[in-house]
């Protein structure tokens, strides 16, 4: 017998939505962008811009056919009321970015960020700082705002888009906390200079004076006006000085001279594949001077040398060993009547040799000399005398080889925690991480140059981008917010989680959670819901990892 189905009965694919959607919560978004933008629009200002993170983290296009998106969503399940989608037209989106515009992108984000630092209890010791360009495509009107559209230094290598460049502060490697879009073709020294100008300020609103924590950028930071500001501040500061430095070379000749090395060993967070080992580093520490200050140095030396270095290091063999041939072809041909003058030749030579990386291995033979003509068949040949003739090897000099490639690897990490308290909780090793954690910065601009996002960048009025620059820093916050409480889960329990592969992993991420809540089906009857079945064993360890409660599939 055929089973009826009610005709009141929709389902809704939601996948992951309702965890975006519960952590969207967890920061207040919504009634924060309520409360700051002020707006009569039956479209809520904080319920239009959940809508756009929820899109933008779905995987597809943000700002692109949003009601469509919408239409066979169930908006109250995953906006927390139910909104006609007709709402989400180009026209009232339009219109939300302009009041969102006025109110102050920034603002409203740096509210949403210290709700996400104090919620989730963020560590905000450590600040790292870095800027992005941003390709977009059309025609943009050029005005006197500081936020600009138009050709510039290209990060992506395409000069021939227009762009505008995205500035982060990030805390705890890589959660965002300040974030704004700037001029196309302002200086990363000026911007670190502008930065430094507010950090403080920016730093007190996470409960945290100057001096308490630590300003980690680029070595763009490098110059002596933001130098001295940090330290006229007074921030603390780690950065890498740039190789054009004089000191930079001095300080890495100066470690390879003294071969006084602090081991650190790995700092790998996940076992490394077979073919590709982890770098192993060492440091070695010292002092530079700039702009008649001391400041603190640590020379690192990494295991996983620069290809690039390496290659040019062996073209400089290359030419070496191409002059000693010019130089020696004459000498290979020529011959000496005494050994005292093919010994003295053999001297020049080696002489001429210095500075080639190479050693010379001469050899002087004694070849007999004879008459010219003929012999007779029954007497013995017999030498009339004796000349002499320089044989050469050429081999690179170990001893002067192996200092360039080590100083190929080093690189100079620059700071001003230089006081005997400061070296005491800030070692070597402690600086290197610090540092290294600068690559979590980078990933973020990975998640903001995404090609299903980017592309969408393409509204005509630049206070529109920047207020759709906001909607994507949101979006990256709570995206590293989710990752942040799968790992301190891990790290508090001790457990695993099941990652790629259905393998035990310590280092989930957000997309990779994603990819576990595909084809997530909701039904609903009237203003009842239920999961279409179960969720299976991986996804309910999910949910325990991100304190998620199953409910929020099909509770409002």
């Amino acid at each position: 017998m055929q089973q009826l189905i009610p005709d009141n009965l929709t389902y809704t694919d939601v996948g992951h939505l309702p965890i975006i959607k519960h952590f969207a919560k967890q920061i207040n978004l919504v009634d924060t962008i309520n409360t700051m933008v002020k707006s009569q629009m039956q479209l809520q200002p904080g319920q239009a811009v959940l809508a756009m993170v929820l899109d933008t983290l779905s995987g597809r296009a943000p700002l692109y056919r949003l009601k469509e998106f919408f239409h066979e969503k169930d908006t109250e399940l995953l906006l927390g009321t139910e909104i006609d989608t007709e709402l989400f037209c180009d026209h009232n989106l339009g219109r939300v970015l302009d009041k969102i515009f006025n109110t102050g992108a920034q603002s409203i984000f740096s509210q949403l960020s210290q709700n996400a630092v104090k919620r989730f209890g963020i560590d905000t010791r450590d600040v790292h700082f870095d800027t992005t360009s941003i390709s977009v495509y059309g025609d943009y009107e050029l005005t006197d705002e500081p936020f600009k559209i138009t050709y510039g230094h290209s990060k992506d290598r395409r000069a021939d888009l227009k762009q505008f460049l995205i500035s982060m502060l990030c805390v705890n490697r890589n959660i965002p906390i300040v974030g704004a879009p700037k001029d196309c073709n302002a200086s990363d020294k000026t911007l670190n200079n502008e930065l430094l100008s507010n950090i403080s300020k920016h730093m007190a609103k996470h409960g945290l004076k100057p001096g308490a924590f630590v300003y980690i950028a680029d070595s763009a930071f490098v110059t002596k006006d933001n130098l001295q500001k940090a330290d006229s501040g007074p921030t603390k500061f780690l950065s890498r000085l740039p190789a054009t430095y004089k000191e930079c070379s001095r300080a890495i000749d100066q470690a390879v001279d003294c071969n006084e090395w602090i081991e650190l060993g790995s700092l790998a967070w996940t076992t490394p594949p077979q073919k590709r080992p982890a770098a192993v580093y060492r440091a070695h520490e010292t002092t530079v001077h700039l702009y008649d200050r001391d400041y603190r140095a640590i020379v690192i030396h990494s295991s996983a040398h620069d290809k690039r270095r390496h290659k040019r290091i062996d073209r400089l063999l290359a030419k070496k060993r191409k002059e000693l041939d010019t130089l020696c072809k004459k000498i290979r041909s020529a011959t000496y009547y005494c050994r005292a003058d093919a010994e003295a030749a053999a001297d020049k030579l080696q002489a001429a040799a210095n500075g080639s990386y190479h050693k010379i291995d001469c050899t002087i033979e004694k070849v007999a000399k004879f008459a010219r003509g003929r012999t007779a068949i029954d007497k013995p040949r017999t030498p009339v005398g004796h000349e002499y003739q320089i044989q050469l090897k050429f081999t690179p000099d170990p001893e002067l080889v192996e200092p360039l490639r080590i100083q190929a690897g080093c690189f100079v990490l620059v700071s001003n925690l230089d006081r005997p308290k400061d070296r005491e909780h800030f070692s070597a090793g402690e600086l290197l991480r610090l540092y290294k954690n600068q690559d979590g910065i980078e990933r973020n601009f990975s998640f903001l140059k995404d090609q299903v996002i980017v592309n969408s960048i393409f509204l005509k009025k630049n206070h529109r981008i920047e207020v759709l620059g906001l909607v994507l820093l949101i979006s990256l916050l709570i995206w590293r917010l989710m990752e942040h409480c799968m790992r301190r889960y891990i790290t508090d329990t001790g457990n695993t989680i099941t990652g790629w592969k259905d393998k035990p992993t310590t280092k989930p991420t957000s997309f990779m959670m994603t990819t576990k809540f595909l084809s997530i089906l909701v039904l609903k009857v009237e203003h009842q819901r239920q999961l279409a079945k179960p969720l299976n064993k991986v996804q309910l360890e999910y949910l325990k990892a991100l304190n998620v409660d199953p409910i929020t599939f099909f509770s409002p």
